[in-house]
């Protein structure tokens, strides 16, 4: 009978314990940002800095920023050179959806380039750095070939299919004739979306687009001369505009997303393999990619 008590307390204790847990657990995983629901007129912040290789998070912090009724307008941190094409068209797209709705306004770090482009191009104004590498209109696909060095290793591969063109793009062999011009249809299909996109955003003629969509790259100032941007300047001459854009002060409140906390496997993957490891199986380059590879 004694030891009921004691049970039962254990008990009590372990289970204050697993919800203080619980409550840390999930705090940490969805916890609210201040700036988001303080008092006020606010300019929304999003930054997009690295490659761009997946969409959800950005698309996210996009129309978290569209239905907060205190966020007036929006600046758009780009420093980035691109990355897959899917991700870059999914941004493109809330982007000219929150542009109906509320001012976007494009800042370019150091670069911002062919899907960091593509996702500038339906903003109100573009700033650009003169320095600022931007442009890189375009499309790329590479294939790796090992064919050679299978050979002198003695490695040999067969390949059963339903189709000549189902391998495509393997690795242990070249490209056919007819591969080639089906890869390069395709490419050229898909770079065609670009320069429309580019000329509905910037209201330019497709033919004016298409002249320096050849993968080009541009500094700020040469790509303020063919059109690509509106102006030259930093992000704090971003924010001056864009606080006079929303009739707001000259001393604007900025706000940026909330930044989520990475979840207990990432952290193992993290603690196990280390940084290097985690970013390249988040950022592999696979398929088609909006991708100055410059860097």
């Amino acid at each position: 009978m004694k030891k009921r008590p004691i049970l039962l307390a254990a008990l009590t204790i372990a289970g204050i314990f697993l919800v203080f847990l619980l409550f840390a657990v999930l705090l940490g995983k969805t916890g609210s940002s201040p700036d988001l629901v303080s008092i006020g007129e606010k300019i929304g912040v999003i930054e997009v800095l690295g490659p761009i290789m997946t969409s959800e998070d950005l698309i996210r912090n996009i129309i978290e920023f569209r239905d907060n009724n205190s966020v007036k307008a929006v600046i758009l941190r780009i420093d980035s050179p691109g990355g897959s094409v899917g991700p870059s068209q999914e941004i493109y797209n809330e982007v000219v959806k929150l542009q109906k709705i509320k001012p976007v306004v494009v800042s370019m770090g150091s670069v911002t380039a062919s899907g960091g482009y593509y996702i500038a191009a339906p903003a109100k104004r573009l700033f650009a750095n003169p320095g600022s590498i931007t442009g890189s209109i375009g499309v790329i696909m590479s294939f790796p070939n090992y064919e050679g060095l299978m050979e002198k290793v003695g490695v040999s591969s067969v390949v059963v299919k339903s189709g000549k063109f189902k391998d495509i793009g393997s690795a242990s062999r070249p490209f056919g004739d007819d591969e080639r011009k089906l890869m390069q249809a395709l490419i050229d299909d898909v770079h065609s979306q670009f320069v429309e996109a580019v000329s509905l955003g910037r209201e330019m003629p497709a033919e004016k687009v298409r002249e320096i969509s050849d993968g080009r790259i541009f500094s700020g100032r040469q790509a303020l001369s063919v059109g690509l941007i509106d102006e030259l300047g930093g992000f704090q001459d971003a924010v001056d505009y864009t606080a006079k854009l929303a009739g707001l002060d000259d001393d604007p409140k900025l706000i940026y997303p909330e930044v989520e906390k990475p979840g207990l496997l990432e952290r193992i993957i993290k603690s196990s393999l280390g940084d290097i490891a985690f970013e390249a199986r988040q950022y592999r380059n696979v398929g088609l990619q909006y991708l100055w590879t410059g860097i």
